[in-house]
This record gives structure tokens, C-alpha cells and sequence, in this order.
């Protein structure tokens, strides 16, 4: 039973990304969203620990310390700010930093949160939901000030201004 309903809420997840990525002219990376949660190291470890109510992810870090399915996720998908992590260059030595992530994969990373939270919050979901979970966890994000200063002028926009406008101005402002 677990197999199914976790089948079902990643495929979900993945549609609802799709939808929103289609609606800005993002295809090639609506289609290949999150691929990697189908491969069996991301897949089994989602059944394993599925609840529905939150990310089997958060469950496997917090039985095991740490979650192999979000280590697998993380390196093969371009829309999360942990994959733009690098050594760092000269003003960092020995040390990582983050990256600019191009905006494309910021706007994949928005349509992403929305359906997290879409799919999580259900009917209690409002445009404010993905900024208020942003905002849970802002301060330990090691993510670049560019990326950030983008990520938060969009999920504000979302919060104040609702789907339309803010996906309006992304496909004829941000991605023309």
C-alpha cells in the first residue's frame, strides 16, 4: 500500500511541476523534473519512510542521522541550491560556498516548493504557503546571495500577487 501512495504522491508532485514549469515556457525541465525520485535509491527509501504529510526524507535523517535518498536527489537535480555547492575559489580557500544558480533552474526550484506544498498542505494551501515554509529554514541555507535575493523577490511576488501575475512575469520579464 505504501508503494502505491508513494507512487502516487511523487508522480503528483511531479505533474504539479510540470504544469507550472509548461505555464512558463520551462518544458524540457517540466518533463525531466525530479526523474531521479523513480530510480530505486531515492524510491524504496520514500516508501520505506512515506507518511503523506511530509517528505519521506525528513524521516530517514531522522532515524538514520542523515538521508541517503536526499544525498542521491540533491547531486542529480539542478533545481535544488545544494548542487550549485563548490569548493571555493580564492576568497574561500579550502572552504565551499555556494553558486549563482542560472534562473531557469530558480524558477524550477519556486514551481517545485509550490507543489511541495501544494501536495503537503492540500486544501489548506495558499500562495503564502511556499513563502512561509521558506521562511522556516532561510536562515540555514547556504545559498548565494544572488540566488536568494531571486528565490525571494518570487515567492513574495507569489504572496502578494497570486500565480498569475507572478508566472506572467516570469515567462515575458525573467526568461524572455
Amino acid at each position: 500500500m505504501k508503494v502505491w501512495k508513494h507512487f502516487k504522491t511523487i508522480t503528483y508532485h511531479k505533474y504539479l511541476v510540470m504544469k507550472g514549469c509548461f505555464k512558463v515556457g520551462l518544458y524540457k525541465q517540466g518533463l525531466l523534473h525530479d526523474l531521479s525520485k523513480y530510480s530505486p535509491g531515492e524510491f524504496w527509501i520514500g516508501v520505506k519512510y512515506y507518511q503523506g504529510t511530509r517528505s519521506p526524507n525528513a524521516a530517514e535523517r531522522e532515524d538514520i542521522g542523515y538521508s541517503t535518498a536526499w544525498l542521491h536527489h540533491k547531486g542529480r537535480n539542478r533545481h535544488h541550491y545544494e548542487y550549485w555547492i563548490d569548493y571555493g575559489g580564492k576568497d574561500i580557500p579550502g572552504g565551499v560556498a555556494p553558486v549563482p544558480m542560472p534562473v531557469n533552474y530558480v524558477v524550477e526550484m519556486l514551481m517545485d516548493r509550490i507543489a511541495a506544498c501544494k501536495v503537503y498542505n492540500g486544501v489548506k494551501y495558499t500562495d503564502k504557503s511556499p513563502l512561509e515554509y521558506y521562511n522556516l529554514g532561510k536562515e540555514k541555507a547556504p545559498m548565494h546571495p544572488k540566488t536568494r535575493e531571486l528565490l525571494e523577490k518570487l515567492l513574495n511576488m507569489l504572496a502578494k500577487e497570486g500565480e498569475d501575475i507572478t508566472f506572467g512575469y516570469i515567462k515575458k520579464e525573467l526568461l524572455r
